[in-house]
């Protein structure tokens, strides 16, 4: 078997392309599309670059078969966050044969070592956790636009290589055939109903106030996590302009506090449900289909990130931003199914949310460590 380094068209498509080969037989995966991937790891793309570096390679196996890939990335800002520095693993794909798996993380090991890392946490993304981030280890169900999906076979892999669990990221789905239970539909229409809480959802003529405001709500909701490393606004404008093309305006709204942004929460229509069959292109004939799909439209939501000021928590913001949600969302008859993704295990503020909603286990990835 051979390491080689992506550095070429041809090891670039490679590099996309084995997956196709890895799954060919599980009808529940989707290909993401080669542009979300490939932006990733173009400097000019992801902002993430002006203070961080990344690297990948495929493997090949004897015959020159393509058989597995991975990147590695350390993110300067957060790198040093923690007790030891930590560098990112992630676009593990790899067939079932355990030596090409540890060659695999061999190979993105040595070079973290080599930049100075002491531990590798993966499988993540070189960007924000609301893509690509986290080991699928329970529900191998169809995946929304920007959750990982993986075979049952990889979480051994990690273990046996020495991997160990950091935090479980939890999705739960909601079913909107089924009304909110009885005592949050309560507590959310008080809350709604307060004089000195208004409600707006993102307009696209006004976008840069909205992500302004988002920015400083999450900045500040999040603060106390762990290894917490602000969002900065260039981010937030590239990630709502990639999500312009399948962003519905009345899916993202904002509570605000007499005024003061204090609450917000991010729906997409779930892209995947427009890209399936699509091979991860994007050609002429593939956005004809994706507009087709787009105009009969999809069935599901994701929800990609919610926050809440820290002042304005257990008030019950979150719940009226619900209500909000269905009182467009619901009329239309369109959506069957919200999915929460994700939060992780350590967020019990959120967990109590995706259960004062009735929502139901989706799935469960892992964000796992190996110190070295």
């Amino acid at each position: 078997m051979k390491i080689v380094p992506v550095k070429d068209k041809e090891s670039q498509k490679e590099f996309l392309n084995v997956v196709n080969s890895i799954y060919k037989d599980d009808s529940s995966f989707i290909r993401p599309l080669d542009q979300d991937i490939e932006k990733i790891f173009d400097e000019k793309k992801n902002p993430f670059f002006k203070h961080g570096q990344c690297t990948r390679w495929i493997l090949k196996d004897n015959n020159n078969q393509t058989i597995g890939r991975v990147a590695a990335f350390i993110n300067d800002k957060k790198a040093y966050n923690y007790e030891q520095p930590t560098g990112g693993m992630g676009f593990f794909e790899c067939i079932d044969n355990k030596e090409a798996a540890f060659l695999l993380f061999d190979t993105a090991k040595k070079w973290l070592q080599e930049k100075g890392m002491k531990v590798m946490e993966g499988p993540i993304n070189f960007g924000e956790n609301d893509s690509f981030w986290g080991l699928l280890v329970e529900g191998f169900t169809q995946p929304s636009y920007g959750m990982n999906y993986h075979l049952p076979y990889y979480h051994k892999f990690f273990t046996d290589y020495g991997f160990e669990t950091a935090y479980e990221q939890l999705t739960n789905h909601i079913n909107l055939k089924v009304p909110f239970p009885a005592r949050f539909t309560k507590i959310a229409n008080w809350v709604a109903a307060k004089p000195d809480y208004t409600f707006e959802h993102f307009k696209k003529s006004n976008a840069d106030k909205y992500i302004n405001d988002l920015m400083d709500i999450y900045n500040d909701g999040w603060q106390d996590f762990e290894n917490f490393v602000p969002i900065k606004k260039e981010t937030l404008t590239e990630s709502f302009k990639q999500m312009e093309v399948i962003m519905d305006e009345k899916l993202i709204w904002f509570a605000y506090a007499n005024g003061d942004p204090a609450s917000f929460v991010v729906i997409i229509p779930d892209a995947n449900q427009m890209i399936k069959g699509l091979n991860g292109k994007l050609g002429l004939v593939e956005k004809l289909k994706f507009a087709y799909k787009r105009w009969v439209g999809v069935t599901r939501m994701r929800a990609i990130v919610m926050g809440t000021k820290t002042s304005y928590q257990k008030l019950g913001l979150e719940s009226a931003l619900f209500i909000k949600l269905g009182e467009y969302v619901l009329p239309k008859n369109q959506y069957s199914e919200l999915e929460l993704s994700w939060v992780g295990d350590f967020n019990e503020k959120m967990i109590a949310i995706h259960q004062a909603t009735g929502a139901t286990f989706g799935k469960r990835h892992l964000t796992m460590r190996k110190s070295f």
